[in-house]
């Protein structure tokens, strides 16, 4: 018989896993409460949260939002980080942490539909982020552009260097 408290349990992780796009669980365990304390924060500053769950309690919750798949890799002691906004930005802080810390495992990520393994969400905190990548299409389609100004105005240019360079010549 489930108690009251497991039943809000589910409901809270529930509302948590709604309408996210990225997920990502972690093994957790040799962490200290300060480096746990300190993944949060990080985590938060990419605008992402960071709960232990219990896999039980975690499978009934994800029966119902959709990320089912996540369910074969709730084993063991589970983290689950869960954001609305940019997978990079989540997958780069987790793999930055998890180069400092050595006990931090990825277990599996669930990003806009896809199940991850480990290796996919390494290889996603590789990718530049959203800014990065606007960035890089501006700069492509600037560089041609700019060189197209560049090519139209040059027989303007080269008219008004030479007529300067005959005018310099009559003084």
């Amino acid at each position: 018989m489930p108690t009251r408290a497991k039943i809000e349990a589910v409901q809270d992780l529930r509302r948590r896993l709604e309408g996210v796009n990225t997920v990502v669980l972690t093994d957790f365990r040799g962490l200290t409460v300060q480096e746990l304390s300190e993944l949060r924060r990080q985590l938060r500053a990419v605008a992402a949260q960071y709960k232990v769950v219990k896999n039980r309690l975690a499978k009934r919750a994800l029966e119902a939002t959709g990320l089912e798949p996540l369910r074969d890799h709730l084993r063991g002691p589970t983290g689950l980080v869960v954001s609305r906004n940019d997978p990079v930005a989540v997958a780069r802080t987790l793999a930055t942490f998890a180069r400092a810390h050595q006990a931090l495992q990825i277990k599996a990520g669930y990003v806009e539909g896809q199940v991850l393994e480990p290796n996919g969400v390494r290889a996603l905190a590789e990718l530049p982020t959203r800014e990065g990548l606007r960035a890089q299409l501006v700069g492509a389609i600037q560089g041609p552009l700019a060189q197209l100004v560049g090519l139209l105005t040059a027989p303007h240019r080269d008219l008004i260097a030479a007529l300067e360079q005959r005018g310099r010549g009559a003084e």
